[in-house]
């Protein structure tokens, strides 16, 4: 069992639910110890206060009647008959004193302190009447310690208190269950006044018992209130935890239900919600660049195998050998194309391309990729114009050559048969931008906006059939946005397509 509540306790101390509700305990448990402990203490001492106060009180009247005596040298009033009690001796004149000698021991001092008889002033009595007090005793003793006076309800074992040389102040004691004050007069005699103060410390006893259950009840619904509130606020903590086990367990698609927008936690499911949009694209990405890179390489991988099997299915010349060999070099030539581009754009996906950064003179740049393909666009009687103006960006030559040469070969590929291309540059708003036209059969707007996915082909048909893979726009993509630039196409179906790069200019 205990074992069990161990573990539980683990538990609970391992969440950040129970971290914040034994936390908020804890601080709940020392201010409310600190605030009891205060409150019991400043009751106790109003009510000991109080007592000690009454009980002076009664120390000053109690003084007050033991002062109240015949002063050292008068004589107390003579008894009938000279200084003996009882009945006249004989022959003595009854209205006449007997004749007196030498004077008692009483006669000039009065009785000594420890045989004389204390009487209260009655203002002083009527503090000690048990029917209108809260049970008041008092004892009188003399300078000899012996007790003069006492009232019928003090505690058998009244002791006398101790007394310092020369102390005439008003001292409090306790005892047992009687608080009791006492004074030392001038004539080192004592009085003492106490009471009874059960009844007291079982009303403390009470207001005790009534702070801890005050307490309890604070802290318990203290403590209940805490484990809502956190459990509340911590909600979208355990739904993200839950969506995010759920995504990582392959449903992609989950997101985290977010109430409050406006608060921190709101915030971050709003940007895990987006995060896990991008991973979802990402994801859906990569099956489908998979799917079609598989798919890419299995029609020329088709083709060789065929070849290969039509070439050694019988004898065959010399020549026609060679012709065979020679289909199966292009078809591995462009299986190699398309493996190269599939490997570049892994590499810029995974943050591998590295690029130069160097001055770059696009109109030098430009002039020299032009000459490459101006052949191929002759065959076909496409002209090539360029109106280059004076340009130079921040980057890497090579790739940017490449940019350079497969806006080409695309513009002249789509383009018509005597057509035209033009290629401007320029420099706007600290840009260096590069802009290739065509007067091809143009993209239309269902296709315009996935002209840079990965194997998307404007015509699928053609494209195929001609060998190409649909993937030179989506490298160009890259390349521009690894220099932090930015490429944008317009198109009219019919009229033609124009391609503008826009790249760091040089300083």
């Amino acid at each position: 069992m205990h074992q069990v509540h161990g573990e539980g306790f683990v538990q609970l101390t391992k969440s950040l639910r129970g971290r914040f509700a034994l936390w908020l305990g804890f601080l709940l448990i020392c201010l409310l110890s600190g605030f009891g402990i205060t409150a019991h203490q400043l009751h106790r001492i109003n009510q000991f206060e109080q007592i000690d106060q009454e009980l002076k009180q009664r120390v000053v009247a109690l003084s007050a009647s033991v002062r109240a005596r015949p002063g050292f040298g008068e004589r107390p009033p003579p008894p009938p008959y000279g200084d003996r009690m009882g009945p006249p001796p004989p022959g003595a004149s009854p209205g006449r004193p007997p004749r007196r000698g030498r004077p008692g021991p009483f006669e000039l001092h009065g009785p000594p302190p420890e045989l004389r008889e204390i009487r209260l002033l009655p203002e002083t009595s009527s503090l000690f009447d048990e029917s209108k007090t809260n049970g008041f005793y008092f004892a009188i003793w003399s300078r000899g310690g012996t007790l003069l006076k006492r009232a019928t309800n003090a505690p058998p074992d009244l002791p006398i208190p101790d007394r310092l040389d020369g102390d005439t102040q008003t001292h409090t004691r306790m005892r047992n269950d009687f608080r009791e004050s006492f004074h030392f007069t001038e004539m080192s005699e004592c009085v003492l006044a106490g009471r009874t103060i059960k009844s007291d410390l079982a009303a403390l006893r009470r207001f005790t018992a009534w702070l801890v259950a005050a307490g309890a009840t604070v802290l318990g619904l203290g403590l209940w209130g805490a484990w809502l509130l956190v459990g509340r606020a911590i909600r979208p903590v355990e739904d993200i935890g839950a969506t995010a086990s759920r995504i990582s367990a392959g449903n992609l698609a989950e997101r985290i239900s977010v109430d409050e927008t406006d608060t921190e936690l709101g915030r971050l499911a709003g940007v895990l919600n987006s995060t896990f949009a991008r991973l979802e694209a990402a994801f859906a990405q990569q099956r489908h660049f998979t799917a079609d890179a598989s798919h890419e390489l299995r029609t020329p991988l088709a083709a060789l195998i065929s070849e290969a099997q039509v070439t050694l299915a019988r004898e065959r010349t010399a020549a026609e050998y060679r012709q065979a060999v020679e289909a199966c070099l292009e078809i591995a030539q462009q299986m190699r194309r398309l493996t190269e581009s599939l490997l570049q754009l892994a590499r810029f996906d995974a943050g591998q391309e590295r690029m130069k950064s160097e001055h770059v003179d696009l109109t030098r740049l430009i002039q020299a990729r032009v000459e490459l393909v101006r052949r191929s666009a002759s065959e076909r009687g496409i002209q090539i114009i360029c109106d280059l103006a004076p340009a130079e960006c921040v980057g890497d030559e090579e790739r940017i050559g490449q940019l350079v040469t497969n806006l080409l070969t695309n513009a002249i590929h789509y383009n018509r048969d005597g057509g035209e291309v033009r290629v401007t540059t320029g420099t706007e708003d600290g840009l260096a931008r590069l802009t290739v036209s065509d007067t091809g059969v143009g993209i239309g707007s269902e296709d315009l906006r996935h002209i840079f996915e990965r194997f998307y082909r404007a015509d699928k048909s053609r494209a195929r059939a001609e060998g190409r893979s649909g993937l030179g726009l989506a490298i160009c993509k890259a390349i521009v946005e690894s220099h932090g630039g930015k490429i944008d196409v317009s198109s009219e179906p019919g009229v033609g397509s124009s391609f503008i790069v826009r790249l760091p200019a040089a300083a």
